[in-house]
């Protein structure tokens, strides 16, 4: 297990971290290793996935069944308010090696800037279902055409502090696609090891001051990306939906 350490977040002040518990992982779940599955996903394609994860997305509105306060039960949750849907792509790219593609959003942005993230955002009116939203915005920010994108199944709804439901649509993207960043929202695209975020000794829970209150979060470190918040928390239900 990692040790506690001390770094800054944009928005929070300084925070402490520490390993995740030992209850996330995969080895301790009765499960075998997963470097099995991961190679099992770079030579079978999605269907890995497919068995492991919810085939049908849930019908709207989003009931989320995670949120922003599961590690923080005591901070103040705005009552009776209606969340906005919205769905995020992730997205599996086959390689030999299978990674995850994340962004990292402009620094001028008005929310979340400079925060890592995965493709997606709000669902519009012209979208016929929350995972057109997700190709859609992906195609929008990455330039990801929506042909080399299979469909491999859902993960938990997830309710943020700033009022939006979003619905994670894990995708297994093919080789061969072309990279073309919306240069307004998206400052960078990287690809992070599957096996690297499916390995609960990569995954840290950290404490920091936001709005005069200690919160506590999910954190990955890969190389110079820091991947931390939802999008973390997102990274943890998929590692739990393989170890069941």
């Amino acid at each position: 297990m990692r040790g506690a350490a001390n770094a800054t977040v944009p928005g929070y002040g300084f925070f402490e971290a520490n390993a995740c518990p030992d209850g996330f992982s995969l080895t301790g779940c009765g499960q075998p290793p997963l470097s099995p599955l991961v190679q099992r996903i770079a030579e079978e394609g999605p269907e890995p996935l497919r068995q492991r994860l919810p085939a049908d997305p849930p019908q709207l509105p989003l009931v989320p069944r995670r949120s922003d306060y599961d590690l923080n039960p005591r901070a103040r949750r705005p009552k009776a308010r209606e969340l906005a849907p919205a769905a995020v792509l992730f997205p599996i790219v086959r390689r030999v090696t299978p990674t995850v593609l994340f962004t990292r959003r402009n620094a001028h942005l008005a929310r979340h800037a400079g925060q890592v993230s995965f493709p997606g955002g709000r669902l519009d009116e012209n979208d016929p279902s929350l995972v057109e939203t997700a190709l859609r915005e992906t195609r929008e920010e990455t330039g990801i055409a929506p042909s080399f994108i299979s469909v491999a199944g859902f993960l938990d709804a997830y309710e943020t502090g700033t009022g939006f439901a979003i619905l994670p649509v894990v995708g297994l993207l093919t080789e061969g696609f072309s990279l073309v960043p919306d240069p307004h929202e998206v400052a960078e695209i990287f690809e992070v090891p599957l096996a690297f975020l499916l390995d609960a000794a990569n995954c840290e829970r950290q404490t920091g001051e936001w709005q005069g209150a200690t919160r506590e979060f999910y954190s990955f470190r890969y190389e110079r990306h820091h991947i931390w918040g939802a999008t973390a928390s997102i990274v943890v239900n998929l590692r739990e939906r393989l170890c069941q």
